[in-house]
């Protein structure tokens, strides 16, 4: 029986982790904690009092989560987490489109949950020695400054990799916390120069530990369990006596945040998945390749961690439409226009927690809602993966290209061609054998360039209960591991 996620003890390499963190006072959350903060210890709760939220202290563990307040610095958590529910005045549909902010997390993305995921296992099985390895972050942005940040707080070499032409704003906060930054060429599409990289590393240095998003099933497993249950949260809020559950609706990126998808599934089994990709680079549709402007998600193959047996639906986001709407939410003008169409003065204030590729994904729910003639009765889910913070050098840019500021009438272009307009083209619903297509894909990338094993590959379809199954209930034995590991060091908050 295959581990999925490696939880054999190496005893030599635990004594050394728990060294560690007893000497840098680290605790180490569960993911029982993060997908419910009321049992954070009160003790926790204080010292969050006077903490900031992207302060690199190892307290700053306990915030990750969905819930936090939506405050800078001292915050604790609220019953349910940070939410916009995206108007029919911004999507032209009746379905409500309901959208998880990723902004409140530490670093300003929910990646920093994926990479906890991919480290913490290693740590607290002995299989990470913080004195002597480092931890790999390949990545085309978020996930790379999560993996820095939770290597700082958990007391832990790290090394980041993403292409040359990812926002400046990742660049210049990793500079700040990174043990080394390695920049490869390209951009967003440009995955395999990454692990070209990773590679590199694995022949040149024995002391390297590759936590790579794309193969590690600790991304899928934090996001079924943390992000599954947060959108089930906000289901139980808003769903109402009529209300169904239609989908979850997600750019591939890591496809980490697809095992949201997957527990929404398990406990709506009516909803779909629909997963979308870049148009510029539709490897899922279209097994096509090519570069792509939507910052946080990756193409050219399909990822390890996804579980397509699962998915109902893929799609293309044209890279003019997030762009374009991504635009209309964060420039003033924007705003001003989105005001005389009707939107509330509250959800404006919210639209700087969406992001490019938070704009695709909220694309990705109207194209959903237009082409299953969906009412004000279905919900939809998807996240908001970081905001606008992290490319106010990209709307910059934009100004700089046309050469003046965005004013009304860009505004009002904008929102007729990226909002009211968006059409139903590109989309593809999946037959059995249309899975089977994206799935075997797989082969390519993980068996013959990352030497995966190919039993493992079959086992993912063809013993689907007994692989995505037998995951998605690991959560309980990694917490049981995260006890004992902080009952060795003998910290207590």
């Amino acid at each position: 029986m295959r581990k999925l996620i490696d939880l054999t003890v190496n005893e030599e390499g635990l004594q050394k982790a728990v060294q560690n963190a007893k000497e840098r006072n680290i605790v180490v959350p569960t993911l029982t904690q993060m997908k419910d903060p009321d049992k954070v210890p009160e003790k926790v709760k204080e010292r969050l009092k006077d903490t900031g939220l992207w302060d690199v202290d190892p307290i700053n563990l306990f915030r990750i989560s969905w819930k936090n307040e939506p405050i800078k610095k001292g915050g604790l958590y609220n019953k349910l987490p940070n939410y916009i529910e995206i108007p029919p005045q911004i999507s032209g549909v009746k379905a409500r489109i309901f959208a998880m902010a990723g902004k409140f997390f530490p670093t300003g993305a929910h990646k920093v949950g994926a990479s906890f995921a991919c480290l913490v296992p290693r740590l607290v099985t002995g299989q990470f020695d913080p004195n002597y390895h480092h931890a790999v972050w390949p990545s085309t942005g978020n996930y790379c400054r999560g993996g820095a940040y939770n290597s700082a707080l958990l007391g832990c070499k790290s090394i980041a990799i993403l292409p040359e032409n990812m926002s400046k704003e990742r660049f210049d906060w990793l500079k700040g916390l990174a043990g080394e930054i390695i920049v490869t060429t390209g951009c967003e599409s440009n995955v395999k120069e990454i692990y070209d990289e990773t590679w590199k590393l694995r022949r040149t240095r024995d002391n390297v530990v590759i936590l790579n998003q794309f193969g590690e099933l600790g991304n899928h497993l934090w996001h079924y369990e943390v992000t599954g249950h947060a959108m089930e949260d906000i289901i139980n809020a808003e769903l109402g006596e009529k209300g169904k559950v239609a989908g979850v609706c997600l750019t591939s990126g890591s496809a980490g945040t697809l095992g949201s998808g997957d527990y929404i599934k398990d406990k709506y089994p009516n909803a779909k998945m629909i997963v979308a990709e870049a148009l510029q680079c539709p490897t899922l549709l279209n097994n096509g390749f090519g570069d792509h402007r939507i910052e946080g998600i990756g193409d050219k193959h399909v990822p390890w961690v996804h579980n397509v047996k699962n998915t109902d639906m893929v799609m293309a986001i044209d890279d003019n439409e997030s762009l374009g709407l991504f635009r209309l939410l964060n420039e003033h003008a924007g705003h001003e226009y989105l005001r005389e169409q009707g939107v509330s003065g509250d959800i404006i204030e919210k639209l700087d927690w969406i992001g490019i590729s938070g704009a695709a994904n909220i694309i990705t729910c109207i194209k959903f809602a237009k082409y299953y003639e969906l009412t004000e009765n279905d919900i939809i889910m998807t996240v908001l993966t970081d905001s606008k913070e992290m490319y106010n050098s990209r709307l910059k840019e934009m100004e700089e290209e046309r050469g003046r500021e965005y004013q009304r009438i860009d505004a009002a272009v904008d929102y007729g061609k990226y909002a009211m307009s968006i059409r139903t083209d590109n989309i593809e619903e999946l037959t059995y054998q249309d899975k089977k297509r994206i799935h075997n894909l797989k082969y390519y990338t993980w068996i013959e360039q990352q030497m995966y094993d190919i039993e493992e590959l079959n086992e993912q379809w063809y013993d689907y209960d007994n692989y995505w199954g037998r995951l998605h209930k690991m959560g309980p034995e990694l917490d049981r591991m995260i006890e004992q590991f902080n009952e060795r060091t003998g910290l207590k908050y």
